[in-house]
């Protein structure tokens, strides 16, 4: 296994020197018919997570207003106020890493072996691969992907399709399986367990298909498909996370390696995750965020960082006391692939919202949440607000509104520091948070007018339309080398399954 996890290291290492990946290429990794599969497998977990733990993980954190860009710094100003453009290009690293480098490798793999369960495996990360993409983009090249340079240019699919398209291809993969089936690949998410990875694809349908549900797509079939998975309840055990970093050179988780040693960091904790924490008296508000100068724990503005140096002076402004976000936890801190927190506030949603069962909602939230605590390192602290005083038991919400609400108000904070690309996909997908109707002014001017845990429309916002960021522009490399990458779209324009 050792060879396997150095090979995995050698991997990463080039992904996070970002590598010259094109997306039109043969894999950029070892391509000689003497490389097997179980040589490939490792470095498409590694390829995925360099990009959602790196460079997804930094946009989507501030899209989902977990931090802001520090007062002193300004790497990351034109996130903060949705003012990039194709030209930044954003995505463009995680879009080469995730097509040339995890879906070429995934092609590889299936070339390359007759193992099903290796293939299954496979295509587990291919469908998680292109529901990423598809969340940032709404659309994908799929159907005409993957073929080389036979077919260089390939056309961009609905994400609807794609989205149905992966879910086919899980669907035959597992109908291949047998009992007997073994995985022969080396494996660093789930120690080659293909009761795992079958837990693994039913998180992965039942998170899909409650978006087709909240998309008005089928919702009869899809309704009934997420019944039956909650009721067999055939789910992963533990998190899938990525997790062999390691505190050496090019050997750090990747978010970690760019914004604490490749940069001089960043990121202040948001306004609106203080005040909520602040306002449960959450345990996690000392998880990854630091206390000022005073002792405090201090939320900037979304947004806002312009318009306070215009309101106290650039110099005072540098010196504001806001918190910053705690790099030093991350140096080694697993990728999550999906968190078992995240699968019991699904789980919890779908009791409460189409079973009617009050009872096993109450259990899976409270699962969700001791989960997240203990993954943490905070085993037991959970009491402090599900317990019977707890600021948010289930108790305490009497309707099935506000049941829900609890749910995905504490999946957001369960979120934070694990897995910003579903926090920033489930916000769009429930609309909680919700979104503030006061401004970032009247709210910094007046606290007492604003909800403790709404997001805040940016101070200063590059949206035509206003609002919060719903997509991730098309990437400069796709215009740059496929004339059928689709015309740009603005940033205010929702995903497909984002219908509301």
């Amino acid at each position: 296994m050792k060879k396997y996890i150095l090979y995995a290291f050698i991997v990463m290492t080039c992904l996070l020197t970002s590598c010259d990946l094109n997306i039109n290429d043969d894999p950029n990794y070892p391509q000689n018919t003497q490389v097997t599969a179980d040589l490939i497998f490792p470095s498409i977990e590694a390829s995925i997570a360099s990009a959602v733990g790196g460079e997804i993980y930094n946009y989507a954190g501030f899209f989902a207003q977990y931090y802001d860009q520090k007062p002193e710094s300004n790497q990351y100003n034109t996130l903060c106020e949705y003012t990039f453009t194709e030209s930044s290009q954003e995505m463009d690293y995680s879009y080469r890493t995730l097509f040339a480098g995890a879906l070429e490798d995934v092609q590889q793999v299936l070339d390359k072996t007759t193992n099903p369960a290796d293939i299954f495996a496979a295509t587990v990360l291919r469908a998680y691969t292109f529901q990423v993409i598809v969340d940032n983009t709404s659309d994908s090249p799929y159907t005409e992907a993957m073929q080389g340079n036979s077919n260089a240019m390939p056309k961009w699919d609905n994400g609807e399709d794609v989205y149905k398209g992966v879910l086919n291809e899980l669907e035959a993969a597992e109908s291949q399986l047998e009992e007997s089936s073994i995985m022969s690949n080396p494996d660093l998410l789930l120690n080659k367990s293909v009761t795992q990875w079958i837990g693994f694809a039913n998180a992965l349908r039942l998170r899909m298909y409650l978006r087709f549900i909240d998309a008005n797509v089928d919702v009869a079939n899809y309704t009934d498909k997420v019944k039956a998975l909650v009721q067999t309840g055939n789910f992963f055990t533990g998190d899938v996370k990525l997790d062999c970093f390691i505190d050496e050179t090019s050997k750090r988780n990747p978010w970690y390696t760019t914004n604490a040693v490749g940069l001089p960091g960043n990121h202040c904790a948001a306004y609106p995750l203080i005040s909520y924490l602040s306002s449960t008296n959450d345990p996690r508000i000392a998880y990854g965020i630091s206390k000022t100068a005073a002792g405090k724990y201090v939320g900037q503005m979304p947004g806002g960082k312009r318009n306070m140096q215009e309101l106290l002076g650039t110099d005072n402004w540098k010196n504001k006391d806001v918190s910053a976000i705690d790099y030093s936890i991350g140096v080694t801190k697993p990728v999550y692939f999906f968190t078992q927190a995240e699968l019991q506030f699904l789980i919890a949603e779908v009791y409460e919202r189409f079973l009617g069962d009050d009872v096993k909602a109450k259990s899976a939230y409270e699962a969700a949440v001791s989960a997240d605590f203990k993954a943490r390192g905070l085993d037991g602290q959970e009491t402090a607000i599900i317990g019977t005083n707890g600021s948010c038991r289930w108790a305490s919400a009497t309707t099935s509104a506000a049941k829900l609400n609890l749910i995905y108000m504490q999946k957001w904070v369960a979120l934070f520091y694990m897995d910003h690309m579903e926090a920033w996909s489930e916000i769009r997908r429930t609309d909680c948070p919700n979104l503030s109707s006061k401004t970032a002014a009247e709210i910094q001017t007046n606290s007492l007018v604003y909800n403790p845990g709404d997001l805040i429309e940016p101070w200063t916002n590059g949206l035509e339309a206003g609002g919060l960021m719903k997509r991730m522009t098309y990437p400069l490399t796709a215009r740059q080398h496929n004339t059928n990458t689709p015309g740009g779209v603005s940033g205010s324009t929702p995903v497909w399954w984002d219908v509301k």
